[in-house]
Protein backbone atom coordinates (compact mmCIF):
# COMPACT_ATOMS: atom_id res chain seq x y z
CA UNK A 1 0.00 0.00 0.00
CA UNK A 2 1.70 3.15 -1.13
CA UNK A 3 1.87 6.16 1.29
CA UNK A 4 -0.34 7.97 -0.55
CA UNK A 5 -3.46 5.59 -0.49
CA UNK A 6 -2.67 5.07 3.38
CA UNK A 7 -3.60 8.54 3.69
CA UNK A 8 -6.12 8.15 1.56
CA UNK A 9 -7.94 5.76 3.47
CA UNK A 10 -7.03 7.32 7.03
CA UNK A 11 -8.59 10.46 5.94
CA UNK A 12 -12.15 9.39 4.40
CA UNK A 13 -12.07 7.45 7.85
CA UNK A 14 -11.69 10.56 9.79
CA UNK A 15 -14.20 11.99 7.53
CA UNK A 16 -16.79 9.24 8.82
CA UNK A 17 -15.39 9.31 12.68
CA UNK A 18 -15.81 12.72 12.23
CA UNK A 19 -19.91 12.82 11.03
CA UNK A 20 -20.66 11.07 14.28
CA UNK A 21 -19.60 14.36 16.52
CA UNK A 22 -17.60 12.33 18.36
CA UNK A 23 -16.92 15.08 21.19
CA UNK A 24 -20.55 15.33 21.79
CA UNK A 25 -21.23 12.10 21.50
CA UNK A 26 -19.30 11.19 24.52
CA UNK A 27 -20.97 13.19 26.70
CA UNK A 28 -23.89 11.83 26.01
CA UNK A 29 -22.65 8.12 25.72
CA UNK A 30 -20.33 9.20 29.40
CA UNK A 31 -24.30 10.37 31.25
CA UNK A 32 -25.63 7.24 30.08
CA UNK A 33 -22.96 5.00 31.86
CA UNK A 34 -23.68 7.31 34.83
CA UNK A 35 -27.33 5.65 34.65
CA UNK A 36 -26.34 2.31 34.05
CA UNK A 37 -24.28 2.57 37.45
CA UNK A 38 -27.39 4.47 39.37
CA UNK A 39 -29.54 1.98 38.69
CA UNK A 40 -28.27 -0.94 40.63
CA UNK A 41 -27.13 -0.98 44.33
CA UNK A 42 -24.03 -2.23 43.18
CA UNK A 43 -22.05 -3.31 40.33
CA UNK A 44 -24.26 -3.73 36.94
CA UNK A 45 -23.05 -6.41 34.73
CA UNK A 46 -19.87 -5.40 32.78
CA UNK A 47 -21.11 -7.47 29.67
CA UNK A 48 -24.75 -5.16 29.69
CA UNK A 49 -22.27 -1.95 30.69
CA UNK A 50 -19.92 -2.96 27.45
CA UNK A 51 -22.96 -4.06 24.71
CA UNK A 52 -25.70 -1.07 26.02
CA UNK A 53 -22.43 1.57 25.52
CA UNK A 54 -21.62 0.53 22.35
CA UNK A 55 -24.99 0.33 21.27
CA UNK A 56 -25.85 3.57 22.17
CA UNK A 57 -22.81 5.03 20.90
CA UNK A 58 -23.30 4.02 17.32
CA UNK A 59 -27.13 5.06 17.15
CA UNK A 60 -25.65 8.26 18.53
CA UNK A 61 -23.30 8.46 16.06
CA UNK A 62 -26.05 7.53 13.04
CA UNK A 63 -28.36 10.21 14.58
CA UNK A 64 -25.70 12.83 14.13
CA UNK A 65 -24.70 11.16 10.27
CA UNK A 66 -27.95 12.21 9.70
CA UNK A 67 -27.94 15.69 11.01
CA UNK A 68 -24.42 16.29 9.41
CA UNK A 69 -26.79 15.34 5.64
CA UNK A 70 -29.67 17.22 7.02
CA UNK A 71 -27.98 20.45 7.44
CA UNK A 72 -24.90 19.77 4.99
CA UNK A 73 -26.06 23.23 2.67
CA UNK A 74 -26.63 25.74 6.33
CA UNK A 75 -23.02 24.06 7.55
CA UNK A 76 -21.26 25.07 4.03
CA UNK A 77 -22.48 28.84 5.24
CA UNK A 78 -20.99 28.59 8.62
CA UNK A 79 -17.62 29.00 9.41
CA UNK A 80 -17.17 26.21 12.12
CA UNK A 81 -18.70 23.87 10.23
CA UNK A 82 -18.07 24.54 6.80
CA UNK A 83 -15.36 22.01 6.74
CA UNK A 84 -17.34 19.25 7.20
CA UNK A 85 -16.81 16.72 4.71
CA UNK A 86 -20.69 16.53 3.38
CA UNK A 87 -21.00 20.09 3.86
CA UNK A 88 -18.13 19.84 1.20
CA UNK A 89 -19.22 17.23 -0.83
CA UNK A 90 -16.46 15.10 0.00
CA UNK A 91 -19.30 12.17 1.27
CA UNK A 92 -22.23 11.98 -1.28
CA UNK A 93 -25.53 11.80 0.28
CA UNK A 94 -25.47 8.07 -0.34
CA UNK A 95 -22.38 7.07 0.97
CA UNK A 96 -23.42 9.24 4.79
CA UNK A 97 -27.05 7.57 4.36
CA UNK A 98 -25.48 3.92 4.31
CA UNK A 99 -22.86 4.88 6.76
CA UNK A 100 -26.12 6.24 9.35
CA UNK A 101 -27.61 2.71 8.35
CA UNK A 102 -25.14 0.44 9.26
CA UNK A 103 -24.02 1.45 12.37
CA UNK A 104 -27.57 2.75 13.44
CA UNK A 105 -28.73 -0.87 12.43
CA UNK A 106 -25.76 -2.29 14.33
CA UNK A 107 -26.79 -0.29 17.59
CA UNK A 108 -29.94 -1.75 16.96
CA UNK A 109 -29.40 -5.20 16.71
CA UNK A 110 -26.97 -4.77 19.64
CA UNK A 111 -29.34 -3.03 22.01
CA UNK A 112 -31.93 -5.72 21.07
CA UNK A 113 -29.96 -8.95 21.33
CA UNK A 114 -27.73 -8.42 23.98
CA UNK A 115 -29.32 -5.56 26.45
CA UNK A 116 -32.93 -5.72 26.13
CA UNK A 117 -35.93 -4.46 23.74
CA UNK A 118 -36.63 -1.43 25.74
CA UNK A 119 -33.54 0.29 26.02
CA UNK A 120 -33.40 -0.61 21.71
CA UNK A 121 -37.07 1.01 21.42
CA UNK A 122 -36.16 3.68 23.66
CA UNK A 123 -32.55 4.65 21.72
CA UNK A 124 -34.50 4.64 18.66
CA UNK A 125 -37.59 7.21 19.68
CA UNK A 126 -34.48 9.47 20.59
CA UNK A 127 -33.10 9.13 17.60
CA UNK A 128 -36.15 10.11 15.93
CA UNK A 129 -36.60 12.73 17.93
CA UNK A 130 -33.14 14.10 17.34
CA UNK A 131 -32.13 13.35 13.96
CA UNK A 132 -35.96 14.19 12.53
CA UNK A 133 -38.23 15.95 14.55
CA UNK A 134 -35.55 18.36 15.66
CA UNK A 135 -33.03 18.12 12.83
CA UNK A 136 -36.03 18.95 10.10
CA UNK A 137 -38.95 20.38 11.94
CA UNK A 138 -38.07 22.54 15.11
CA UNK A 139 -34.70 23.25 14.10
CA UNK A 140 -35.13 25.48 11.36
CA UNK A 141 -38.62 26.67 12.75
CA UNK A 142 -38.95 28.14 15.71
CA UNK A 143 -35.74 30.12 18.07
CA UNK A 144 -37.26 27.83 20.95
CA UNK A 145 -36.19 24.95 18.94
CA UNK A 146 -33.75 24.27 21.09
CA UNK A 147 -35.52 24.14 24.06
CA UNK A 148 -38.37 21.78 22.74
CA UNK A 149 -36.01 19.71 20.83
CA UNK A 150 -34.12 19.04 24.13
CA UNK A 151 -35.73 16.27 25.08
CA UNK A 152 -33.83 14.12 22.79
CA UNK A 153 -30.83 15.45 24.24
CA UNK A 154 -31.40 14.39 27.34
CA UNK A 155 -32.58 10.86 27.38
CA UNK A 156 -29.13 9.23 27.43
CA UNK A 157 -29.22 8.65 31.43
CA UNK A 158 -32.29 6.76 30.77
CA UNK A 159 -30.99 5.02 28.15
CA UNK A 160 -28.43 3.60 30.53
CA UNK A 161 -31.07 3.12 33.28
CA UNK A 162 -33.19 0.95 31.30
CA UNK A 163 -30.09 -0.91 29.86
CA UNK A 164 -29.39 -2.46 33.37
CA UNK A 165 -32.91 -2.34 35.47
CA UNK A 166 -35.26 -2.94 31.97
CA UNK A 167 -37.06 0.03 33.35
CA UNK A 168 -36.66 3.40 33.67
CA UNK A 169 -38.38 5.22 37.13
CA UNK A 170 -38.44 8.73 38.53
CA UNK A 171 -34.72 8.79 39.43
CA UNK A 172 -34.03 8.41 35.71
CA UNK A 173 -36.33 10.85 34.46
CA UNK A 174 -35.00 13.31 37.35
CA UNK A 175 -31.79 12.82 35.48
CA UNK A 176 -33.19 13.19 32.08
CA UNK A 177 -34.89 16.77 33.63
CA UNK A 178 -31.26 17.94 34.50
CA UNK A 179 -29.86 16.97 30.93
CA UNK A 180 -33.67 19.23 29.48
CA UNK A 181 -32.59 22.23 31.76
CA UNK A 182 -29.08 22.58 31.13
CA UNK A 183 -28.97 22.19 27.16
CA UNK A 184 -30.42 25.75 26.78
CA UNK A 185 -27.96 27.72 28.64
CA UNK A 186 -25.21 25.68 27.17
CA UNK A 187 -26.16 26.20 23.97
CA UNK A 188 -27.26 29.75 23.86
CA UNK A 189 -23.60 30.15 25.07
CA UNK A 190 -22.40 28.69 21.86
CA UNK A 191 -25.40 30.73 19.62
CA UNK A 192 -24.73 33.99 21.44
CA UNK A 193 -20.47 34.23 20.19
CA UNK A 194 -21.51 32.66 17.05
CA UNK A 195 -24.73 35.04 16.12
CA UNK A 196 -22.84 36.01 12.97
CA UNK A 197 -22.71 32.36 11.97
CA UNK A 198 -25.87 31.67 12.45
CA UNK A 199 -27.53 34.38 11.05
CA UNK A 200 -25.98 33.54 7.55
CA UNK A 201 -27.22 30.18 8.44
CA UNK A 202 -30.63 31.08 7.94
CA UNK A 203 -32.05 29.10 11.22
CA UNK A 204 -33.77 31.24 13.62
CA UNK A 205 -31.80 30.98 16.64
CA UNK A 206 -32.78 32.96 19.50
CA UNK A 207 -30.07 35.48 19.62
CA UNK A 208 -30.65 36.29 15.78
CA UNK A 209 -34.39 36.26 16.04
CA UNK A 210 -34.46 38.36 19.56
CA UNK A 211 -30.98 40.16 20.11
CA UNK A 212 -28.38 39.64 22.56
CA UNK A 213 -30.20 41.61 25.90
CA UNK A 214 -33.11 38.83 25.20
CA UNK A 215 -31.24 35.44 25.07
CA UNK A 216 -28.49 36.77 27.60
CA UNK A 217 -31.71 37.34 30.07
CA UNK A 218 -32.80 34.02 28.95
CA UNK A 219 -29.49 32.26 29.96
CA UNK A 220 -29.66 33.48 33.35
CA UNK A 221 -33.65 32.28 33.81
CA UNK A 222 -32.37 28.57 32.94
CA UNK A 223 -29.09 28.75 35.04
CA UNK A 224 -31.59 29.18 38.02
CA UNK A 225 -33.81 26.66 37.10
CA UNK A 226 -31.03 24.24 36.64
CA UNK A 227 -29.42 24.92 39.52
CA UNK A 228 -32.97 24.53 41.73
CA UNK A 229 -33.69 21.15 39.27
CA UNK A 230 -29.57 19.60 40.20
CA UNK A 231 -31.09 19.85 43.55
CA UNK A 232 -34.18 17.43 43.64
CA UNK A 233 -31.76 14.41 43.44
CA UNK A 234 -30.96 15.28 47.14
CA UNK A 235 -34.61 16.01 47.79
CA UNK A 236 -36.09 12.55 47.04
CA UNK A 237 -32.84 10.80 48.92
CA UNK A 238 -31.62 9.91 45.64
CA UNK A 239 -28.69 10.73 46.51
CA UNK A 240 -26.39 12.43 49.67
CA UNK A 241 -23.97 14.65 50.56
CA UNK A 242 -21.45 14.55 48.41
CA UNK A 243 -23.38 15.41 45.91
CA UNK A 244 -25.44 17.83 47.67
CA UNK A 245 -21.86 19.63 47.78
CA UNK A 246 -20.99 19.17 44.34
CA UNK A 247 -23.97 20.67 42.94
CA UNK A 248 -23.84 24.28 44.92
CA UNK A 249 -20.49 24.43 44.22
CA UNK A 250 -20.60 23.46 40.68
CA UNK A 251 -24.00 25.67 40.52
CA UNK A 252 -22.40 28.10 41.92
CA UNK A 253 -19.34 28.78 39.20
CA UNK A 254 -22.60 28.06 36.38
CA UNK A 255 -24.33 31.23 37.50
CA UNK A 256 -21.33 33.33 37.82
CA UNK A 257 -20.72 32.82 34.22
CA UNK A 258 -24.31 33.30 33.62
CA UNK A 259 -24.23 36.38 35.67
CA UNK A 260 -21.95 38.02 33.45
CA UNK A 261 -23.43 36.67 30.35
CA UNK A 262 -26.26 38.80 31.56
CA UNK A 263 -24.72 41.94 33.15
CA UNK A 264 -21.23 42.10 31.20
CA UNK A 265 -21.47 39.80 28.08
CA UNK A 266 -18.30 39.58 25.98
CA UNK A 267 -17.87 36.94 22.75
CA UNK A 268 -15.31 35.71 25.56
CA UNK A 269 -17.03 34.89 28.60
CA UNK A 270 -20.09 33.66 26.54
CA UNK A 271 -17.22 31.16 24.80
CA UNK A 272 -16.54 30.65 28.57
CA UNK A 273 -19.48 29.86 29.79
CA UNK A 274 -20.04 27.20 26.94
CA UNK A 275 -17.08 24.97 27.86
CA UNK A 276 -17.45 25.83 31.35
CA UNK A 277 -21.35 23.63 30.93
CA UNK A 278 -19.36 20.89 29.35
CA UNK A 279 -17.28 20.65 32.41
CA UNK A 280 -20.17 21.38 34.71
CA UNK A 281 -22.40 18.57 33.64
CA UNK A 282 -20.02 16.08 33.36
CA UNK A 283 -18.65 16.75 37.07
CA UNK A 284 -22.06 16.76 38.10
CA UNK A 285 -23.10 13.15 37.02
CA UNK A 286 -19.13 11.97 38.28
CA UNK A 287 -20.71 12.98 41.66
CA UNK A 288 -23.86 11.73 41.50
CA UNK A 289 -21.80 8.75 40.96
CA UNK A 290 -19.32 8.78 43.48
CA UNK A 291 -22.34 9.82 46.30
CA UNK A 292 -24.41 6.64 44.95
CA UNK A 293 -20.95 3.96 45.98
CA UNK A 294 -20.14 6.17 49.31
CA UNK A 295 -23.13 7.46 51.09
CA UNK A 296 -22.68 10.50 53.37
Amino acid sequence: MTTHTATRKSNHFAQYWTLTKPRVTQLAVFCAVIGMFLATDGLPDWRVVVAATIGIWLLAGAAFAVNCLAEREIDARMARTARRAVATGELSVGLTVLFSAIIGGAGMWILYALVNPLTMWLTFVTFVGYAVIYTMILKPATPQNIVIGGLSGAMPPALGWAAVANDVPMQAWLLVLIIFVWTPPHFWALAMYRRDDYAKSGLPMLPVTHGLPFTQFHVLLYSIALAATTLLPFAVHMSGLIYLASAVVLNAVFLRHAWKIYRHYTDLIARKAFTWSIIYLSLLFAALLVDHYIKL
